[in-house]
């Protein structure tokens, strides 16, 4: 391993089979620190305005933190790119040993950059800080357990579905175990003809500091709320709860809650499970493996969210064996069950036929047909699944049906129902790679504190979640573990180290906003702003017995949360928020920038 902080970057050109390694600004690992800033910083100066996303020009990156390897729990990757889904920025985050073996591979580089495409399938292979690029013809085709297989050294890889440039296919890692998942990176990968990146390496030695300092915080976390409720149910806990308070999206979107839910929650999990992913005395033990008829997999809270309450499927064995062929195929697990979701009520509503290429109609609680169009959307056989390949959104555009399940920005939302937590719907409408509950999740603190919130409560604690996950992700500190981190967002972790990166709690906090700002940018440079953020029509319906949300009320909460932004009422950064972020001279002409309410162009 090379000494220091990472500081370099490779770049591969898959067109021309070239690979370059070149200096990351050091002003970048100052303002953007690494992972999502990095990426975010990285995308905006290199892509052209406009660029398709599954085309050659498009850029997905690999990046790591200046922490990576060294925090507690396991160390994770982002990639990023323009999202084929939405056509936004796009990060998503993945961790398990392929994302531990990347760190020493890269060899003191904070990530890969890959451009163009290759004539043929190829592989990515990454050792001692050099990339090398192999034939991978016979591997296209085979699905993420067979691909990962197929190498020695971990292994990122897409499936059928990111081959076949399913919008939403994941890039999935750890023969399917972990995926950086919403949005379709493995779309991108997918057109791009890499079939699969290859990890040869392990993480730095700790220093006797950094040990030491390790070691306090592993026990931090063990003693945390989110260690304890980890270390007991991982993430399927979040099916009983969303029950409980009425949010759990239930037969497409028609309920809040499921009367089947105890039978897909942590105690069917616990049940069914044979193992952890980690030994249980570990600080993250990790998700339940459960074994199926394809083999064994490990579900993650959106799996009996979205396959099971989503689809009224009330078996766990059956939910987890339809989770295990979404993983073995490279698709979302959120987005395919609002495909499978949206197509049985289509049916039901007389919008379009059945799929002509399943043996079934599909129906809430089957299962078998939910599986045989999942299959199908993967590989695009037949009019339906082939317009679901393309998103919810498109298919409804293509074929009818555009108020029956809801999108933001294109993109599927989680089966957190925010018509029982409606500062979710601000949290889904504002996210910068559209829906999406990663960014902030109010549902956990609003249903049991929302009475004595007002609007500025809930604009407060949105722009909060979203600034520190920007940190963090900058940092790419494990999804749980990062919870100890939050009072001083790793300050105390970078001045122990040899990092370009601030040191004081107070500028991390602005490297959240800067970069949370930064994809603000990039997203209204491809012509997103408030019209893009308006309330789903479905939501506008009440739950049975339940609430609705008036579009007038969140039309004004949009505002306010525009307004402590410091963007204009169309949802463009202001000037002023740009001079005290340090970005006016990262703006180019192509950008969209404000001037209180009024639009202009950077001048």
């Amino acid at each position: 391993m090379t000494d220091g902080a990472p500081t370099d970057i490779l770049r591969v050109d898959l067109s021309s089979g070239t690979v370059e390694r070149e200096a990351i600004p050091e002003r970048w690992l100052t303002e953007y620190v690494g992972g999502k800033g990095l990426g975010a910083r990285y995308l905006y100066d290199r892509l052209e305005p406009g660029t398709d996303p599954l085309g050659p020009d498009n850029y997905l990156l690999f990046t790591l933190g200046p922490l990576s390897g060294l925090l507690p729990g396991k160390p994770q990757f982002a990639a990023i790119t323009r999202s084929p889904l939405t056509g936004t920025f796009l990060d998503s985050y993945s961790g398990g040993t392929f994302a531990s073996s990347l760190v020493g591979a890269l060899d003191g580089a904070l990530g890969v950059a890959i451009t163009g495409q290759a004539d043929e399938p190829v592989a990515l292979e990454l050792e001692d800080g050099a990339a090398t690029l192999s034939a991978a013809t016979d591997l296209w085709g085979r699905d993420v357990v067979e691909t990962c297989d197929a190498f020695e050294g971990t292994v990122a890889c897409v499936g059928p579905a990111g081959e076949n440039r399913v919008r939403y296919a994941t890039i999935a890692s750890d023969g399917g175990d972990h995926h950086a998942g919403r949005g379709g990176a493995g779309a991108v990968m997918g057109a791009k003809r890499l079939k699969a990146v290859v990890a040869r390496g392990s993480p730095p030695e700790p220093s006797a500091a950094v040990a030491a300092l390790r070691d306090e915080y592993e026990r931090r976390y063990r003693e945390h709320d989110v260690g304890r409720w980890h270390a007991a149910n991982a993430t399927l806990e979040t099916v009983d709860f969303a029950d409980e308070v009425g949010v759990l999206s239930t037969r497409g979107w028609q309920e809040g809650s499921f009367d089947g839910a105890a039978d897909i929650g942590i105690d069917a999990v616990r049940d069914a499970a044979v193992e952890r992913e980690a030994d249980e005395t570990s600080e993250i033990p990790g998700g339940f493996r459960v074994e199926t008829e394809t083999g064994a997999s490990v579900p993650r809270g959106a799996t009996p969210m979205s396959l099971g309450a989503g689809l009224g499927i009330g078996d766990f064995d059956a939910v987890a064996a339809l989770g295990q062929v979404c993983d073995r195929l490279g698709i979302d697990v959120i987005s395919a069950g609002n495909a499978v979701a949206w197509t049985v009520r289509a049916v039901e509503d007389g919008v379009v036929d059945a799929p002509n290429s399943l043996g079934s109609t599909p129906d809430f609680g089957d299962e078998a047909a939910a599986r045989d169009l999942i299959e199908a959307i993967a590989r695009r056989e037949g009019t339906v699944p082939d317009a679901l390949g393309d998103g919810v959104e498109a298919a409804a555009d293509r074929l009818g049906g555009t108020d029956l399940v809801p999108t933001i920005k294109s993109m599927e939302l989680p089966a957190y129902d925010p018509r029982g937590s409606p500062t979710t719907a601000l949290a889904y409408a504002t996210s910068d790679r559209g829906a999406c509950h990663r960014r902030s999740l109010p549902a956990e603190t609003e249903v049991f504190e929302g009475d004595s919130w007002d609007d500025t409560d809930r604009v407060r604690l949105v722009i909060r979640e979203q600034t520190i996950t920007s940190v963090l992700w900058s940092l790419i500190a494990d999804d749980f573990a990062g919870a100890v981190l939050e009072d001083d967002l790793g300050a105390e972790w970078l001045s122990t180290v040899d990092a370009t990166a601030p040191t004081d709690p107070a500028e991390l906090l602005r490297v959240g906003e800067r970069t949370w700002t930064l994809t603000r940018l990039f997203n209204v440079r491809e012509g997103f702003d408030a019209t893009d953020e308006t309330l789903p029509s479905v939501f506008e319906r009440p739950l049975p017995g339940g609430p609705s949300i008036e579009t007038d009320w969140f039309d004004g909460l949009r505002s306010r949360y525009y307004a402590a932004r410091g963007w204009s009422d169309a949802g463009i950064p202001t000037r002023d928020l740009l001079d005290r972020l340090d970005l006016l001279d990262v703006v180019d002409e192509e950008t969209p920038i404000a001037r209180d309410s009024a639009v202009c162009r950077s001048d």
